[in-house]
């Protein structure tokens, strides 16, 4: 078995190494690791990224010379021991002791000396290298500099709090299937088991719970009655307005919880599941089994039309791929592997799916665009272009009590203990 420090250590410097993600990466190497060391691996990972631009400008302070790209494993051990001493109950001696170990794992042993005086250091001079990063935005926000520009430009107002929703732990928040059972009746169903939950606010089909847990082990939950899904995620399906017998367009389903709501509101809805990923439909497959429901799934690029039958579809939702930077708080790698070039790759990407997905929607139908990303390049703008584009779509302001107004379309920005970031916009095509 390997130490769950070096394996975290193994995980955090691919990831340092832009050769995977956190979703990518962890599940592969955790049957490394003793089943319970799994929690704390996790945590680790999560951890470290999570206050990665912290970690980082402490580690450049207390280093004489930058590390080689080739020890990129040493660079994430350093920041994976400084997250231990600042941000776990884990004994210092124990957090120092068992980190300096890993270098010899690692076949590293001129390392040894390295780790341990670094991490000395920081026990000795932090109040030091506090007072020496405090004119740091970047450090201070603990975003990287460019993102902490770029959320600063465009919601001042609201900077202050978007930043501390995205350092927190994210809230655990279900979505009942309210034709099985209600909201305010599965609430009682997890107050007799002494769990405390709250209604959300805007989505009538969500509960946040006090604190996460195992979803596998509340009341009703292999039976298909609620699923895990942020409130933000669950106002997509009535967004696209359902009703009986509709043939709708789910683009990038994966992993299926909005297909699964869309099918829950309407079980009569003949629903496509696209998605370009075949491994990711594996996902979908599995979450509507569970909800004992169906769909179309289809592997396709939607940004083609190879897989398309060529009946039009009277609804579409596509939650675009996106930034995932209203999700930060639950993928928190994103702080390190987005780069400012991704935002403009994925706006052109976004583009294309509208260009290609448009021609498809029944005169009369309505397509829901969403994102998970806060960033107006995404959203709004992306809207605006196509608009100009085709300018026979027509943009259709929201009706709703959540989100901030833009040019076209809602922004959601993350709130503490409540839902994610996320954008919507619906577009109708006119009659003929």
């Amino acid at each position: 078995m390997m130490s769950v420090r070096a394996a975290a250590a193994q995980v955090l410097a691919q990831i340092l190494r832009d050769q995977g993600s956190l979703s990518s990466l962890l599940p592969s190497i955790q049957h490394q690791v003793a089943e319970q060391d799994r929690p704390l691996l996790q945590e680790l990972c999560f951890g470290t990224c999570r206050y990665y631009p912290q970690l980082s400008a402490y580690v450049e302070c207390l280093l004489d010379k930058p590390l080689r790209a080739k020890d990129s494993d040493i660079q994430a051990l350093l920041m994976l021991g400084l997250y231990q001493l600042l941000h776990t109950r884990i004994p210092d001696h124990a957090a120092l002791g068992e980190t300096v170990e890993v270098t010899r794992s690692l076949k590293k042993p001129w390392a040894t000396n390295l780790v341990n005086g670094v991490l000395r250091s920081f026990q000795r001079d932090r109040a030091k290298l506090d007072d020496l990063l405090a004119q740091n935005r970047a450090f201070r926000s603990n975003h990287p500099a460019w993102m902490e520009g770029v959320l600063r430009k465009n919601w001042p107002e609201q900077f202050d709090q978007l930043i501390a929703a995205n350092n927190e732990h994210p809230p655990f928040t279900l979505r009942v299937n309210t034709h099985k059972i209600s909201r305010s009746e599965y609430l009682t169903e997890l107050q007799n088991i002494g769990i405390n939950a709250k209604p959300t606010k805007f989505s009538p089909y969500g509960l946040t719970l006090e604190q996460p847990c195992d979803p596998r082990k509340l009341p009703f939950f292999e039976q298909g009655w609620i699923s895990v899904q942020d409130e933000a995620a669950q106002l997509s399906a009535d967004l696209l307005q359902l009703s009986p017998n509709l043939r709708v367009l789910d683009a990038c389903s994966a992993p299926g919880g909005k297909t699964g709501h869309i099918l829950e509101r309407e079980p009569s809805t003949q629903v496509t599941a696209l998605d370009a990923e075949e491994r990711r439909l594996g996902r979908v497959r599995e979450n509507l089994a569970r909800l004992n429901l169906s769909a179309k799934i289809v592997c396709g690029d939607g940004t083609k039309t190879d897989w398309w039958d060529g009946e039009l579809f009277d609804r579409i939702l596509l939650d675009a791929p996106c930034s995932a930077t209203g999700i930060i708080r639950r993928h928190p790698d994103i702080k390190v592997l987005r780069t400012p070039e991704d935002i403009n790759k994925l706006a052109t990407l976004q583009g294309q799916l509208l260009d290609n997905l448009w021609p498809m929607l029944k005169p009369g139908g309505f397509m829901v665009y969403a994102t998970c990303s806060v960033m107006p390049k995404e959203n709004t703008q992306v809207i605006a272009a196509f608009l100009e584009r085709c300018p026979q779509a027509e943009h259709q302001p929201l009706a709703v009590n959540w989100g901030t107004p833009q040019p076209f379309g809602r922004q959601l920005l993350p709130m503490i203990g409540g839902h994610d970031g996320f954008y919507y916009a619906v577009l109708r095509k006119p009659a003929d």
